[in-house]
C-alpha cells in the first residue's frame, strides 16, 4: 500500500486552528444578505428540543456561486452527450477552475471574514467551490446572525439554525449557500446484511423454528416451510457470491473462471468516511479465500487523514461503521476488475469531509471513475446546499469523470420522512444513480434471472397447537430495498426525456439510472478484521461475511465501467447520456420486470433466532416494470451493455 499525502490540506487545517484559538473577540457584523434556502427542512418548531451548549462545536460549509452556471451546465452536457460535437472533449481541472470557479479574491474575502469571527478553516479545495469551517454554537450565531437549536430528526439530536443565516452584504452575492447544520452528518453507507435490523435473542443457544442453511448458488439447498404461493419447498438464501461467480454472471469471464486482466490500465477511485487500518491485509486474505489475485505493489493507494483528525464520529456511526463499507467497495472493484488500480480517498467525517475527498480527486483528475456508496436520508438537506453540491458534480462531468452513487437501501424513504423522496446525491442530474437487484446465478455463475431488490419478510412461528404457520399475511412488512423515485428539487435532464415515463417524472429527475446486485439475501462475500476500538482503531480477527445493499451495486457498476474502458480504450466520463442513448438503441442491459411467479427464499437469523420467508421484488411504493422503472433504472448493468455505453464515443 502507498499512502499519498495531501500536504496543502493538512497545513491549512493545522495552521489555521492556531489562528482561530488566538483570535481576538469578533466584532458583531452588519448583516444584510440572508439565505432562507439554507435552513434544513427538518428544522421546524415541532422538532425543537432545546438550545445547544454555547461551546458545542459545529461544522459549517459555505458554497460559492459559479461564475457562469448556465455555461457550466452547457459544457457538462456537451462533453457528455453522444452526437454533440464536443462529446468527449473534456476540460482539464485548471480549465474548469479558470472558466467557472469563483475567483480567488471572492474566496479570500469569505475566508478572512470567517477567521475574523474566530472560526477555524478546515479546508478549501483548489476548485474554490466551497470552504469548510468549524466553530462553536456561539460563534456560528454571531457570525451568521442566527440561533442554533437542537432538533430531533431520525432518532438523533441535530443542531441547526432556527432562522435563515446571513452574511455581510459585500460577501452575499458570491455565496450560494451557508450550511451551518448537522444534517450532512447523517450521511450513511448504503449497505445491508441478512441480519440487519435483527434484535439479539434474549437467550442462547438459538433454536430457530426451521434450520435454514445458506446456499453457495441459487437453489443449491431447499427447506420446507408452511405453504405459500402454491408450494412448501423454498430455496435458501445465498452465503454470498464469489468474484468468479459474479464475473461470469456479468459477462466478464467464462463460466466459473476469473479474468485476471479485467480492468487493466484503469483506476477506480472510492470515497468513504474514515479509513480501515487493515484494508490491504484484509483484501489479500479475502483474495486468497476466494481464488482472486492478490493486490500487486502500488495497485492500492489511499489518501486519508490522520486518525487523530477523525471528527464527528458519534453522528457518523464511527470508523467501525464505515470499515465494512470500505472493505466491500475495494473488494467489489477488485473482484470484477482485478487488474484495475484502486485509489481510496477517505473523509475525516461523513459530512463536508466527503466533499473535500471528492475535490481531492477532481482537482487533480486522479481517476475518471469514482464510486460513492453513501447517501443522505432522501433530499432532506437545505435546497441551496443541494445546488452547491451539484456544482461539484458539474465539475466532474465537465472533466470527464463519472460519479457513481448508491441509490439507497430504504426504498422511497417514506417511513423515515413521512413523504416519498429519492436519496441525494443519487438524485443529482449529473451523477449515475445505481439501484439494486436480487440475482439468481448457478454454481458456475451462470445467469438465471434477476428481480428488483425490495425485501418483504414474514416470520415462521408455531401456533397454539405447535404447527408452524406464518405470523401474518404474505409477503409481510417491507424490510429494505433499492432507493429511487422522483426528485422534488431537480428538473428532468434531457437524457431522461422519452425514456422515463411521464407519470413518474412529471418534469423532474428520476433515479436510479442503472442497477446491479444489492440484495443481501443473494449477496457478495467479503472479508475484513473488524475494528473493536474506535478510539485506537484496534481490530479483531479476520472473517468472511455476506453483504449487500446498493453500496455493493455502485462499486460493481464502477468496476464494469472500468473493464469496458480497458476493453474499448474509451473514457466514458459522466455516463448517463450514453447509458440512455444505448438503452434507447436496443442495448444489452437486462430489463428487470416483475417475475411471472412470486420469488422467495428461506432465512434463519443467527442473531435473533427468527426464521423468515423472504419475498423479493417488494420495494415500498417503488415498482419494477418493462422499460425504465424507479427500482432498477433502464435495467441491470452487464459488461456487454457497459461496452455499448463506451462505444457511444
Amino acid at each position: 500500500m502507498r499512502v499519498l499525502a495531501t500536504a496543502a490540506s493538512v497545513a491549512c487545517i493545522a495552521g489555521l486552528a492556531t489562528t482561530a484559538a488566538t483570535a481576538s473577540p469578533p466584532s458583531p457584523p452588519s448583516h444584510s444578505k440572508s439565505y432562507p434556502g439554507s435552513v434544513p427542512p427538518w428544522a421546524g418548531s415541532r422538532a425543537k428540543t432545546g438550545i445547544p451548549l454555547s461551546n458545542t462545536t459545529i461544522e459549517g460549509e459555505i458554497y460559492f456561486n459559479l461564475r457562469d452556471l448556465a455555461g457550466a451546465k452547457a459544457t457538462a452536457d456537451a462533453v457528455s452527450t453522444p452526437g454533440n460535437p464536443s462529446y468527449g472533449k473534456f476540460l482539464s481541472p485548471q480549465q474548469w477552475i479558470d472558466t467557472y470557479s469563483p475567483t480567488q479574491a471572492t474566496v479570500d474575502a469569505t475566508v478572512n471574514y470567517l477567521k475574523s469571527q474566530g472560526l477555524t478553516i478546515m479546508g478549501v479545495p483548489q476548485s474554490r467551490l466551497y470552504v469548510v469551517f468549524r466553530g462553536t454554537a456561539a460563534q456560528m450565531n454571531a457570525a451568521f446572525n442566527t440561533v442554533e437549536q437542537n432538533y430531533s430528526f431520525q432518532g438523533q439530536t441535530l443542531i441547526g439554525p432556527a432562522t435563515a443565516p446571513s452574511v455581510p452584504a459585500e460577501l452575499g452575492d458570491a455565496i450560494q449557500s451557508v450550511s451551518v447544520d448537522q444534517g450532512k452528518l447523517l450521511t450513511h453507507p448504503a449497505n445491508a446484511t441478512p441480519d440487519s435490523g435483527e434484535t439479539p435473542a434474549a437467550t442462547k443457544p438459538l433454536t430457530p423454528p426451521v434450520s435454514v442453511p445458506c446456499s453457495n448458488y441459487w437453489g443449491e439447498k431447499t427447506v420446507t416451510l408452511p405453504e405459500a404461493y402454491g408450494t412448501t419447498t423454498f430455496p435458501t438464501h445465498l452465503c454470498g457470491y464469489t468474484p468468479a461467480q459474479l464475473q461470469t454472471a456479468y459477462g466478464i469471464s467464462s463460466a466459473g473462471t476469473v479474468n485476471p486482466t479485467a480492468g487493466a490500465g484503469q483506476t477506480v477511485a472510492i470515497i468513504d468516511a474514515y479509513a480501515s487500518p487493515t484494508i490491504v491485509q484484509d483484501t489479500n486474505s479475502w483474495a486468497a479465500a476466494t481464488g482472486m489475485p492478490q493486490l500487486t505493489a502500488n495497485q492500492y493507494q489511499e489518501i486519508v487523514p490522520d486518525s487523530r483528525m477523525f471528527l464527528d464520529k458519534d453522528l457518523c456511526q464511527q470508523p467501525s461503521g464505515w470499515q465494512g463499507e470500505q472493505s466491500l467497495d475495494v473488494q467489489a472493484v477488485h473482484g470484477l476488475a482485478p487488474a484495475a488500480n484502486i485509489l481510496y480517498v477517505g473523509g475525516n467525517n461523513c459530512g463536508s469531509g466527503l466533499d473535500l475527498a471528492m475535490s481531492t480527486i477532481l482537482d487533480s483528475h486522479l481517476a475518471n471513475i469514482v464510486s460513492n456508496s453513501y447517501g443522505n436520508v432522501g433530499e432532506a438537506l437545505p435546497a441551496n446546499t443541494l445546488m452547491g453540491e451539484q456544482n461539484i458534480h458539474l465539475q466532474a462531468a465537465a472533466e470527464g469523470i463519472g460519479l457513481y452513487f448508491s441509490s439507497g437501501d430504504s426504498g422511497d424513504e417514506k417511513a423515515a420522512l413521512g413523504y416519498a423522496s429519492p436519496d441525494f446525491a443519487a438524485s443529482s442530474p449529473y451523477v449515475t444513480a445505481v439501484g439494486g437487484t436480487s440475482l439468481a446465478a448457478g454454481k458456475d455463475g451462470t445467469y438465471e434471472f434477476e428481480t428488483g431488490w425490495g425485501t418483504a419478510r414474514q416470520r415462521v412461528v408455531p401456533n397454539a397447537s405447535g404447527q408452524l404457520v406464518y405470523a401474518g399475511s404474505l409477503p409481510g412488512p417491507f424490510r429494505f430495498g433499492a432507493g429511487g423515485g422522483t426528485s422534488a428539487v431537480f428538473a428532468q435532464p434531457a437524457y431522461q426525456a422519452g425514456t422515463v415515463p411521464t407519470s413518474l417524472a412529471n418534469g423532474h429527475r428520476v433515479s436510479p439510472d442503472v442497477s446491479a446486485l444489492a440484495d443481501p439475501y443473494t449477496g457478495y462475500l467479503i472479508g475484513y478484521s473488524p475494528i473493536t476500538n474506535d478510539n485506537v482503531l484496534k481490530t479483531g480477527s479476520f472473517g468472511l461475511s455476506d453483504i449487500g445493499g446498493t453500496s455493493l451495486a455502485s462499486p460493481l457498476t464502477a468496476a464494469q465501467m472500468a473493464v469496458a474502458q480497458g476493453a474499448t480504450g474509451k473514457v466514458i466520463g459522466f455516463a448517463n447520456p450514453a447509458i440512455y442513448a444505448a438503452a434507447a438503441s436496443g442495448g444489452a442491459q437486462r430489463d428487470i420486470v416483475p417475475p411471472a411467479q412470486p420469488v422467495s427464499v428461506a432465512f434463519s437469523s443467527t442473531v435473533s433466532g427468527n426464521t423468515y420467508l423472504v419475498g423479493m421484488n417488494h420495494d415500498s411504493s417503488l415498482f419494477t416494470a418493462p422499460g425504465y422503472d424507479d427500482v432498477t433504472g433502464v435495467g441491470s448493468m452487464n459488461e456487454t451493455f457497459a461496452q455499448q455505453v463506451a462505444a457511444q464515443h
